[in-house]
């Protein structure tokens, strides 16, 4: 699909979404399931990567307060993403405060893989991976990589909406989300898988 279809699909997505939202504001239980059934995925992933096998419960937790303060929630279909990811995202820092342990996302900081080619295949192939293969590679970046492409890759936000998330500047965000692709790519190169998604190579596209 090309970058001009992946863009349309996202606001379709989108348009879809920011209707079931405001629906579901009203009290329509259905609207609040399929807005659910849109956003969940991805949010448990994000949730995932930060903190492990924990993720289901800490979900569970997030889509409680989502659901207890929708009607204060403002803004459209991408905006719920971002609002949700908030939250969910709180929640999981919560999570890791009580257990006392950093998130997932710090474990392994390995510095320094260059790649010696091009962008598109600094934009490897993380479709082609099970969710907890693709969980543990981004695992493997230091936090505020991994944090960067798990929001834009897994849960689908544009930059600012990252930023505001990760309550940082946009470029700094753009800075680590585009070193994290690249050392994705490595490993995933290095290991055999010279396949490349369209969703993370759109991603890299933006970071530039």
């Amino acid at each position: 699909m090309t970058k001009g279809g992946e863009q349309h699909r996202g606001q379709v997505d989108d348009a879809e979404l920011g209707a079931a939202v405001e629906r579901a504001q009203q009290g329509d239980e259905e609207a609040f399931a399929v807005a659910y059934r849109m956003v969940h995925p991805a949010l448990l992933g994000y949730v995932r990567g930060l903190v492990g096998e924990d993720g289901e419960d800490v979900a569970s937790d997030a889509w409680l307060e989502i659901s207890r303060d929708l009607g204060r929630f403002r803004g459209d279909g991408a905006g719920f993403r971002g609002w949700t990811a908030t939250i969910a995202r709180h929640r999981a820092l919560d999570h890791l405060r009580r257990q006392k342990r950093r998130p997932r996302t710090a474990f392994l900081e390995q510095d320094v893989l260059e790649l010696p080619s091009g962008h598109d295949t600094a934009a490897a192939a993380l479709e082609t991976l099970s969710t907890e293969q693709a969980l543990a590679l981004i695992g493997q970046l230091p936090r505020e990589q991994a944090e960067a492409v798990l929001l834009r890759v897994v849960v689908g936000l544009d930059g600012p909406a990252t930023a505001r998330v990760l309550g940082k500047r946009a470029g700094a965000v753009r800075t680590s989300a585009h070193r994290g692709l690249k050392r994705l790519a490595e490993r995933i190169t290095s290991a055999g898988s010279g396949t490349v998604t369209s969703a993370a190579r759109r991603t890299l596209r933006d970071e530039t």
